[in-house]
């Protein structure tokens, strides 16, 4: 009787736990937690200087808050690590940029569809542009390993392309293969058409070639178990929604169907903005510096920079008003009304003095704004990381100089993943204090020649005409 029991509470007690860990999206939402697996580039995950960025990660962080729970971002370098990750289930989700392939969809199960690209054979302008496959001859071609290019090579090399041959490059950022093309080490990559448009501004020289394939769904992966099963239909949902009520389509067009805020304007259009818009804000400006003591020239340049003097100004992110700060920003800053231009100068002016102190002191000026302007845009994390990387290269990291010419390496993938804090939009930071310094130098040189004295007057000039010609003498 004894046995009976134990062997029926061991039976109950064996089908409890079987249960609760058959399920993993109950354990999710017990745990309070959902880990998701990306790689570290710019379409996909980064940390930005207000915290974590990208298209992937911000639909990810959707889902999460969809489901109560906090999101866990994992990076992975390659390719093969993200899947050995679903393998292992050491993750919940693959978010990453992945195309719908038969080999994976075998081996993983996956989300519906929540984009599409087109696989793109990209090339530098001023060489040879191929138009197909049988125009490749001895031309380089690298593709990324693991990636479905790779596989959509494969197929052509087997069926009907057996001369074709390339690079597979074991990484999980395209930009390594960008590079390759910019600099010559390689002719040709293959390239997802969202990833290319995205980075293509670092790369102005390529161009596209032609298209590999047709058009590819994009999917999120999941690990193969069953009990993996209720969060694919979760996520199914989920994704299915964001479609319908058209969340998906305004977060793709944030991230990719945007062009970023002009990075170098016409002289003569700064100049328009100073005479037709600068008179309004002139006073404003100039106090809330003094308050601050902060130059007005300089506020007025970051201000122009940010928006353009516009005190209503919105951009796709989020950010608004005249010195478009995001909300984490205006919460620390005590802005409650950042279309408000008074709060607006105020918050930005106080937060460009916050890091501006929190600069290491052996930091001088002028360096000191420029490091300080350069953190505003990218983050202080980031900054520091710039300044390692240009001390390890024989920089001196208290000159701007130096530290401007290493920052775009914060997007280049041999340098950002030896650093602490990952990729960065470094070009963008460096182009956002030049353009400030051009804007600063015009406003003060202006100030400089209205408050100049004129010629020295001439004397002859207010004699009568009895004494014009007459000599004087003086004791």
């Amino acid at each position: 009787m004894m046995t009976t029991r134990f062997l029926l509470a061991a039976l109950l007690l064996t089908t409890l736990c079987g249960c609760s860990q058959s399920d993993r999206l109950r354990q999710i939402l017990a745990e309070g937690e959902i880990s998701v697996i990306s790689r570290n580039s710019p379409t996909t995950y980064y940390l930005y200087k207000e915290g974590a960025a990208g298209f992937e990660h911000d639909l990810a962080q959707l889902l999460a808050e969809e489901l109560g729970v906090s999101l866990r971002m994992e990076t992975a370098y390659t390719l093969e690590g993200i899947y050995r990750s679903l393998e292992r289930e050491q993750v919940d989700l693959a978010a990453a940029g992945l195309s719908l392939t038969e080999d994976r969809s075998e081996q993983f199960r996956h989300s519906v569809a929540y984009a599409s690209m087109v696989p793109r054979v990209v090339y530098r302008t001023g060489n040879r542009r191929p138009g197909g496959l049988d125009e490749l001859d001895d031309l380089h071609l690298v593709v990324l390993a693991g990636s479905s290019h790779e596989q959509a090579l494969q197929a052509l090399a087997e069926e009907a392309w057996p001369d074709l041959r390339w690079e597979s490059v074991a990484e999980a950022d395209t930009m390594e293969l960008l590079e390759r093309v910019d600099n010559g080490s390689a002719d040709l990559a293959v390239i997802d058409s969202s990833e290319f448009r995205m980075q293509q501004s670092l790369y102005p020289m390529l161009a596209v070639a032609f298209d590999l394939g047709p058009e590819q769904d994009m999917v999120w992966y999941l690990p193969p178990g069953p009990e993996y099963r209720g969060l694919q239909r979760r996520v199914d949902q989920f994704l299915t929604r964001l479609q319908e009520d058209g969340s998906l389509a305004r977060l793709w067009e944030q991230h990719f169907g945007h062009t970023t805020v002009l990075t170098r304007i016409g002289s003569h259009t700064f100049a328009r903005n100073i005479r037709n818009k600068l008179p309004a804000w002139r006073e404003l400006i100039r106090q809330v510096a003094n308050e601050y003591q902060l130059d007005w020239q300089l506020l007025a340049a970051i201000s122009y920079q940010e928006s353009h003097w516009e005190p209503e100004a919105t951009s796709p992110t989020g950010v608004r008003g005249m010195m478009m700060l995001t909300n984490p920003t205006a919460k620390e800053m005590g802005v409650k009304d950042r279309l408000d231009p008074l709060q607006s100068l105020r918050g930005g002016a106080r937060y460009l003095k916050d890091i501006r102190r929190r600069l290491p002191r052996d930091i001088h000026e002028p360096d000191r704004t420029w490091m300080a302007l350069a953190a505003y845009n990218i983050g202080l994390a980031h900054l520091e990381d710039a300044r390692v990387l240009t001390e390890g290269r024989g920089g001196d990291p208290h000159l701007w100089s130096d530290v401007m010419a290493h920052l775009p390496l914060l997007q280049k993938r041999e340098h950002y993943r030896t650093t602490r804090y990952g990729y960065a939009r470094g070009g963008e930071a460096t182009r956002f204090v030049q353009n400030i310094r051009h804007y600063y130098s015009i406003l003060q040189w202006q100030d400089l020649s209205a408050d100049q004295p004129g010629p020295p007057l001439n004397p002859e000039d207010y004699l009568p005409l009895a004494l014009q010609d007459k000599r004087f003498l003086a004791l």
